[in-house]
């Protein structure tokens, strides 16, 4: 499964459209990154990984796109591509980190080549981007796989799929490692409400992976915790600060609540491309605001009286001293979540 890729033979950025998932698979091209920023911001593509990959394509195509004849003239329009694509997802850190990485490429190759010279190497750039996001996924799912006991019932958020990243997944590509390692596992998958990124795509992920895996509404998750037949719960991020505080979906921090409350360990799952070393807490994360239609309608059906006022913030925050540990390609941090350190060694099965 590629959630986003660069066809070739088209010259455009190619995503599954997730809005008409699970009833349909349906594949879009863009040929202008207006039109990519667009899908962007409608969550046609979603999941921070993702959104990297994507906006590093959208500066791609922005290059392939310009008629710039030099490379002072094709950097001013790859500038303003960058800020239409940077204006479409604010939590999400991935997409300023690709973003930045295409910048100061751009501006690289303007320096000492010609134009042809810096489209081919945007492109390779993003690619290169895209590969590596696969590899950190894979290196995720080898080091999370460790905290997964045998048998073990594992209750996740929103998706953190392959149709979060380039095809493997953060959250969902741990629960994957342990199932092809020969774990017997089982997965809650909690709905995600407003728009059922849990129900519609995790459940279809794990559904097309043949991991067993039950459905559940987000406020069900309590009950089966109390009941013990929740044995660890996992997560993505979309932005982790300095000192391990996570922003992730609506309702991340209130699992993590009821997991401290029940003894259970939470972990978070995400490339290390999701650290933003500049935010010293997660009191500096911007929260995007999305359309209260989302709450007041699903699939386009009123849900709600007429005139009621809905709020809607896409993401919550999780402190970092309701984590118990933080898995990323390099392994797996524990409070205090020194990031800057060496390459930490992984836990033992079972968590702490």
């Amino acid at each position: 499964m590629r959630p986003v890729w660069w066809d070739d033979d088209d010259a455009a950025v190619a995503l599954i459209d997730q809005t008409r998932l699970p009833l349909a698979v349906s594949e879009l091209r863009y040929h202008d990154y207006h039109d990519l920023a667009a899908a962007i911001k409608t969550m046609k593509l979603r999941g921070a990984p993702a959104i990297g990959v994507a906006a590093a394509y959208g500066v791609a195509l922005a290059a392939v796109q310009s008629r710039a004849a030099d490379t002072a003239t094709l950097q001013h329009d790859i500038e303003q591509a960058i800020a239409v694509l940077a204006e479409t997802r604010p939590t999400a850190v991935n997409l300023f980190w690709a973003l930045g990485r295409m910048r100061q490429l751009a501006a690289r190759l303007a320096e000492g080549s010609d134009v042809v010279a810096m489209r081919v190497g945007l492109l390779a750039e993003a690619k290169a981007i895209e590969a590596e996001d696969d590899a950190a996924c894979r290196a995720m799912g080898v080091h999370g796989a460790t905290l997964v006991p045998p048998h073990a019932n594992i209750l996740t958020h929103c998706n953190a799929g392959g149709l979060a990243t380039t095809g493997y997944g953060t959250a969902v590509g741990v629960i994957r490692a342990a199932h092809e390692a020969g774990n017997s596992i089982h997965v809650y998958v909690g709905e995600t409400r407003p728009l059922l990124q849990g129900a519609r795509l995790t459940a279809w992920e794990l559904q097309q992976a043949g991991i067993p895996m039950t459905l559940i509404t987000d406020s069900m998750a309590a009950y089966f915790m109390a009941r013990g037949e929740v044995d660890l719960v996992i997560t993505g991020a979309d932005r982790i600060a300095a000192n391990g505080d996570a922003a992730n979906k609506i309702g991340t921090y209130g699992l993590a609540v009821l997991a401290h409350a029940h003894n259970i360990p939470f972990y978070i799952a995400a490339p290390s491309s999701t650290i933003d070393s500049a935010i010293a807490n997660g009191s500096h994360i911007p929260i995007e605001q999305r359309p209260p239609t989302e709450v007041t309608e699903l699939a386009g059906t009123r849900t709600a009286p007429p005139g009621v006022t809905a709020a809607n913030p896409a993401f919550d925050v999780t402190p970092a001293r309701l984590i118990t540990a933080i898995i990323t390609e390099q392994g797996i941090f524990k409070p205090s979540f020194d990031f800057s350190a060496a390459p930490p060694q992984p836990l033992p099965a079972g968590g702490e």
